[in-house]
């Protein structure tokens, strides 16, 4: 165990990769009109900057989560980084859509060989009775960092430094990268799985074959006409998912180096855990992507304008997950996340109205205030909770396994709510059917999270009475 000093030196090393992960996850979304303008890219290309990145990121997470346990969890730390930060100059460089889309696709890809090695390498840091408090204060860090980065994406829009426009929201990453690599070479642990651990290829393709399968035909489906074959390789999830899980049972037994360890799934709180962050990331991502249309399309806000709105938002979020959450927890045990996501819903139906009625900015502020509340009172205790019983010898894959499907999350947020709010919007390019088109869209995120709030009962209630 580090010294405390060099504990907190390595943890704020983390920070620096968690919150590039995280930005770079929703401050496209505030660029969007720009890019559409700049580039002359279609509702297609937009939605694949959006959920290409959350595809390419969630299709390997997994994979570079073992390779951190193989390889060493600072290896691919550092590895992953100096990739996700040339990714990001590409993007920033990049002259046409389909340049744009690859390089995000990169960067998405390099963030997953990042992005699992934070998780495990603060179940390295910290021991158990303080591990909690270190993942809760990433649950805060990201529900910040994640709304706050249409405020910081429109800012940057809006200085315009040196003419680069929306390229700067890539371009920051640059300074960031750099100097994180440095930290990381100096400061964070070389730690890896104490089990001789071997990489499972068959798992890596049967894992990104079952979710390419997934989110593909959710992005490509409407723009092509909802061919057959879009159907058919949807329908192919199924038997990919089961070939996958006898595949990891059977690699289990022989070697013991399965990409995912079965055994991880029967801990009731981890495998619910898994299914209950996915289903709120849809909801979250899915919310994110309109807001952002309605905000700038529907009610003619500029991007820093639209940006600022999102304060709120983060003010409820960080209010939730670092007050609320945890202040109420011991006492409602698991019904605080069917609360939190009911006041979630409270807050997107009264955007909803407001948008649909007076346009007020005030009220959609107060909105997303409340909506914020409850995203972070919901968020909080889910990643600590899913991952409390995990043993450290599967840090890297189990960290992995909960970040693919809270990435997936905001992929299939994108794919599907994001596709139901194109298609009645005609594209997103009028304001009145952009706002006549966000009825249906919350309604959809709303049904999401209800079910959140009814797997919430799935959960254990002593593993709620921590503080």
């Amino acid at each position: 165990m580090l010294a405390p000093r060099a504990r907190t030196l390595a943890f704020a090393t983390l920070t620096v990769a968690f919150v590039m992960d995280v930005l770079d996850s929703t401050i496209v979304n505030i660029a969007i009109p720009a890019i559409r303008t700049d580039l002359g890219a279609g509702p297609v290309a937009v939605q694949w900057m959006v959920a290409g990145y959350s595809m390419a990121f969630a299709m390997l997470l997994i994979s570079g989560g073992r390779m951190g346990d193989v390889f060493g969890y600072r290896r691919m730390f550092i590895g992953g980084m100096l990739g996700f930060t040339l990714a990001s100059l590409l993007c920033g460089v990049a002259p046409t859509p389909t340049a744009l889309i690859v390089a995000r696709l990169v960067q998405g890809a390099t963030a997953a060989c990042m992005g699992p090695q934070v998780l495990a390498l603060v179940q390295l840091l910290y021991p158990p009775h303080e591990r909690v408090g270190a993942l809760s204060f990433f649950g805060v860090l990201g529900g910040l960092t994640a709304v706050l980065g249409p405020v910081i994406g429109g800012a940057l829009i809006e200085a315009n430094i040196a003419g680069l426009g929306w390229r700067a929201i890539f371009l920051i990453n640059l300074p960031i990268g750099a100097g994180g690599i440095v930290a990381a070479w100096y400061l964070l642990p070389g730690g890896r799985s104490p089990d001789p651990l071997r990489i499972d290829w068959a798992g890596n393709a049967l894992v990104v074959a079952l979710l390419f399968a997934l989110v593909f035909p959710l992005i490509e489906a409407r723009a092509l006409d909802w061919p057959w074959w879009c159907f058919g390789l949807f329908a192919t999830t199924v038997p990919l998912g089961v070939v996958l899980w006898w595949h990891l049972r059977r690699q289990t037994v022989r070697t013991g180096s399965a990409l995912l360890d079965p055994a991880m799934f029967q801990d009731r709180s981890f495998s619910n855990g898994l299914l209950t962050s996915l289903v709120f990331a849809v909801a979250g991502g899915g919310f994110l992507l309109v807001l952002t249309l309605v905000l700038q399309v529907g009610l003619g806000l500029d991007p820093l304008s639209a940006g600022l709105l999102h304060i709120p938002f983060a003010v409820g979020v960080g209010l939730g997950i670092s007050l609320l959450g945890r202040r109420i927890l011991p006492r409602l045990g698991r019904s605080v996340l069917a609360l939190g996501s009911g006041a979630m819903a409270l807050g997107v139906a009264g955007v909803t109205v407001t948008v649909a009625t007076s346009g007020s900015v005030p009220l959609i502020g107060v909105a997303l205030l409340i909506a914020g509340l409850g995203m972070g009172t919901c968020a909080g205790p889910l990643s600590p909770i899913a991952l409390a019983r995990v043993d450290t010898r599967h840090a890297g894959a189990a960290g992995g396994a909960l970040k693919t499907v809270q990435q997936l999350g905001n992929a299939g947020g994108a794919a599907t709510v994001g596709t139901l709010f194109l298609v009645i919007a005609g594209g997103a390019t009028s304001a009145p059917e952009t706002r006549a088109a966000l009825i249906p869209a919350a309604i959809s995120i709303c049904l999401l999270l209800f079910c959140v709030a009814v797997l919430s009962r799935r959960f254990p209630q002593r593993l709620f009475d921590t503080d």
